[in-house]
């Protein structure tokens, strides 16, 4: 799930509103490194690797905050956080190598150097020390919804893969962010959540919130490959479109222009490097980019309302602030 740069020269590291956890981030960043301790120096060196990359550390944020808001124990946010940061990391070792991407965040990607066999095994190791970070927590509600979401994942993946180059629908696109991206911020705030021994109702507010700053995340991501550069987004302008992954603006597109035949060249993969430029300055010049960012607003918006019962404390202008700088990414 690769994103683009923030509003300015900002880093979501550096946001006011996110040092509420700061020193919680580097107890996650800690336990996340010390995960390769005793093992093939070569898994050390991939996961320093791959956790020196960068990255925002935006879903264990999200669930240190969520938990922090409902007074969640310490020591468990702090698990919670490294394993759904750890398997994140590992479906992106295995997004990288079954979509061929050899830069993630404007650095090489482990398939890049490695071969295929060492590239799976890697991402199957993180797996394994995600899912070991999140059993230590001793919840098994957490671990039933850590193998679920891990599962969820894992269709989605298997989804797109079987349908790339073929038309969808919106309402499959957004079945394909919430297995992509959605899925992740739910196991964190629903889990952040649980964790807190909340009531139901509160459990399940956490869970919009989750599913709708999923939605909005991965549909500015999804504008961005659009409208960013390979400087500010760390990989080639239009990925999706080479790879034949429709998107929401893509979608839109062909909603007014359904018989594009240099759009359906470059989604069958017969096209040039002018014909997919052609197809990109056409797509941003429709107005389906901007059309999409309101989309994303909406679900942003939701997520916002979602915590409207939540207790006025400062982790929960923290979220609410999150959710929308979120949408507000340099596009």
């Amino acid at each position: 799930m690769p994103t683009g740069c923030l509003i300015g020269d900002s880093s979501l590291n550096n946001v006011d509103f996110l040092e509420l956890i700061a020193e919680d981030i580097e107890e996650v960043e800690e336990l996340m490194r010390s995960r390769s301790e005793g093992y093939h120096p070569d898994l050390g060196a991939a996961m320093e690797h791959l956790l020196s990359a960068g990255g925002k550390r935006i879903r264990p944020k999200v669930a240190l905050l969520m938990g922090k808001l409902l007074e969640a124990d310490q020591r468990d946010l702090i698990l919670l956080g490294a394993s759904i940061e750890l398997l994140h990391t590992a479906t992106l070792v295995h997004d990288d190598l079954i979509d061929g991407s050899l830069l993630r965040r404007g650095n090489p990607t482990l398939n890049s150097d490695w071969s295929p066999a060492a590239t799976v095994l890697t991402g199957d190791y993180i797996f394994a020390q995600a899912a070991e970070l999140a059993a230590e927590i001793g919840s098994t509600e957490v671990m039933g919804l850590f193998a679920e979401t891990l599962a969820v994942i894992v269709n989605g993946e298997i989804s797109q893969l079987f349908s790339r180059k073929k038309l969808t629908s919106r309402k499959a696109y957004l079945q394909r962010i919430y297995e992509k991206t959605g899925s992740l911020f739910v196991l964190a705030t629903k889990s952040a959540a649980l964790l807190s021994g909340s009531a139901e109702e509160r459990i399940q507010a956490a869970v919009v919130y989750g599913r709708e700053i999923g939605n909005a995340f991965q549909i500015v991501d999804d504008v961005l490959d659009f409208t960013g550069t390979r400087e500010t987004i760390g990989k080639p302008i239009g990925s999706d479109l080479r790879q034949g992954v429709l998107t929401l603006p893509t979608l839109y597109y062909l909603e007014e222009k359904p018989d594009d035949q240099v759009l359906e060249k470059v989604l069958a993969g017969h096209h040039n490097g002018a014909d997919l430029k052609e197809v990109l300055g056409r797509i941003k010049a429709s107005g389906v980019v901007q059309r999409s960012l309101q989309e994303a607003r909406k679900y942003s918006h939701r997520a916002v309302r979602a915590l409207e019962g939540f207790p006025d404390k400062s982790e929960k202008q923290a979220l609410i602030d999150l959710a929308e700088f979120i949408v507000g990414r340099d596009i």
